[in-house]
């Protein structure tokens, strides 16, 4: 397949639905080929170019069985034309334009984003070297005597220059911002977060902890910042309010990875970011058929 750096030219690389079927073929089968159902190694083609048929327990399938396609009948060609969108656009698409520039409808859109996003799950691996550490608060406006208990908290992690993480926690107590960061964040590791007194006890956990004081109106103190979890906040934050305006709490996490994604392929071609992508769907296992709901 011929490299891609414009729309114009990833419709040119697939010019319809059986180059898509070829390329998914390849990225399904990387490995071999195998059944989705009993995961042997020897299937049969039909003629037809759709179906196949398992060797051993003789159960047919299709290209998408045993992925997040699912047994959908949405075309191939439209998938991969909501893939480029979703992963090409920086502040996101929502359902609504994606129906338009895909030619289904919102509802079908929608149930295609969510299983895209499912396969923007972010890596289990530890962050590593220096790592800025910070929390936002997602929701609407909120009556003064509820404070922040109605709103969704982010806890973001980035390593400086590198990969990010971020995830949905309950609250900012230090029960649930320590084992998270423990969870995520490698030992041997320089962290680096506002004055919250949660992290004050990180040096007991074996970190080394430098900190900003955000309250007095201080940014940067040497090389102790929290600038690039912040920015990476205020992209989100984009995403947020200009895109999706609302993410329901049951989703949430979907939608973050979906931002952490793109900011994590931020300096990758679009075919490398289309390929990894592709790659993740065909490898993510079969998920349940049972209709999304917001």
């Amino acid at each position: 397949m011929n490299n891609f750096k414009t729309l114009a030219q990833f419709m040119a690389a697939f010019p319809d639905e059986a180059a898509c079927r070829a390329y998914f073929e390849r990225m399904r089968f990387a490995k071999g080929d195998y059944c989705p159902h009993c995961k042997h190694n020897q299937i049969m083609r039909f003629s037809d170019g759709i179906r196949y048929r398992c060797h051993k327990c003789r159960k047919d399938f299709t290209i998408k069985t045993g992925t997040l396609f699912g047994e959908s009948k949405i075309p191939m060609r439209s998938w991969f034309i909501a893939i480029y969108l979703l992963t090409t656009r920086k502040k996101g698409i929502s359902s609504i334009e994606l129906a338009s520039h895909v030619g289904v409808t919102q509802k079908t859109a929608w149930f295609m984003d969510m299983r895209i996003r499912a396969s923007f799950k972010q890596s289990k691996a530890k962050l590593l070297g220096v790592v800025e550490v910070d929390e936002t608060y997602l929701g609407g406006k909120h009556k003064r005597k509820d404070g922040f208990r109605k709103k969704q908290v982010l806890m973001g992690m980035t390593e400086r220059g590198g990969r990010i993480r971020v995830v949905a926690v309950p609250d900012r107590g230090t029960e649930t911002l320590l084992p998270t960061i423990r969870k995520h964040i490698h030992p041997k590791t320089k962290i680096m977060s506002d004055e919250a007194r949660v992290y004050s006890k990180l040096p007991k956990l074996g970190y080394q902890w430098g900190y900003i004081k955000h309250g007095k109106k201080h940014w940067v103190r040497g090389t102790v910042s929290t600038n690039s979890i912040e920015s990476f906040w205020a992209l989100f934050k984009r995403n947020y309010h200009g895109t999706y305006h609302s993410m329901s709490k049951k989703h949430l996490q979907r939608y973050v990875d979906e931002v952490a994604f793109r900011f994590n392929h931020r300096t990758s071609p679009m075919q490398t970011i289309f390929e990894d992508t592709t790659r993740r769907i065909a490898k993510s296992g079969k998920m349940p058929l049972r209709k999304l709901t917001a």
